[in-house]
């Protein structure tokens, strides 16, 4: 005799999974739209610098006034400064970029709580998802800047880490700004991911440098030969 299933019971369970996933696709069906905004503010901009960094750190931070010094200093050498467009450490580097009357460009995202564009960029797009944001903050830029931040700016950090590695975009610049915050980060990745379990390559740590100087920021990015400078 066969038992007898309660199919009561079990479609409550089943049923608020299928109405989380047919939520999903209505709300990333604008994904290649949000893709393409973000394409036309890039295709602007011949000369582009990521920025990413916590949104918590005030103005008072250290990292702040460095991130500042590094928007401006790469827009007095003509680069477009990008962020996710909202304050800490995005804010300064659109900051430094604005004061210095180059162009500082915000890619935002809708957030229940935290996040609001702040004023110091001259042309900006709000995401309402993650995904795209992403894939246009790592289009293609001429280097990437990380400033101190949370699981966000690790997740981005690991995001274009991978797709270099992987040979998916082109090399470019992977600068970690701050050898306190970014040094247990490298002892992880040289003991425990190089050594230890061999999971990467060896060479694989030095698709990232460390530095605390500003100047060395802006020189390792003038460095990068990738795109004709007309």
């Amino acid at each position: 005799m066969k038992p007898k299933i309660d199919t009561q019971s079990e479609a409550p369970l089943c049923a608020p999974r299928e109405i989380l996933l047919q939520s999903a696709m209505f709300r990333l069906g604008n994904i290649e739209k949000q893709i393409q905004e973000g394409y036309n503010v890039l295709h602007k901009n011949h000369k582009t610098v990521t920025i990413f960094g916590s949104a918590r750190l005030p103005e008072t931070n250290e990292y702040y006034q460095a991130a500042r010094a590094v928007g401006r200093k790469l827009a007095q050498e003509n680069y477009t400064v990008i962020t996710g467009g909202g304050h800490g450490i995005m804010e300064a580097g659109n900051r430094g970029a604005f004061e210095a009357g180059g162009n500082s460009v915000g890619f935002n995202i809708t957030l229940p709580h935290e996040q609001s564009l702040n004023s110091y960029t001259n042309d900006s797009f709000a995401f309402t998802h993650f995904a795209p944001r992403k894939i246009v903050m790592t289009m293609y830029a001429d280097a990437y800047i990380y400033f101190p931040g949370g699981f966000g700016t690790l997740d981005e950090l690991s995001e274009i880490l991978t797709l270099i590695q992987t040979g998916k975009t082109v090399k470019a610049p992977v600068i970690l700004f701050g050898s306190k915050f970014w040094g247990p980060f490298d002892t992880f990745v040289k003991q425990e991911l190089r050594d230890d379990q061999q999971v990467i390559s060896p060479g694989d740590e030095h698709l990232y440098t460390i530095t605390d100087d500003v100047d060395e920021v802006v020189r390792l990015v003038q460095e990068n030969r990738t795109y004709c400078d007309h």
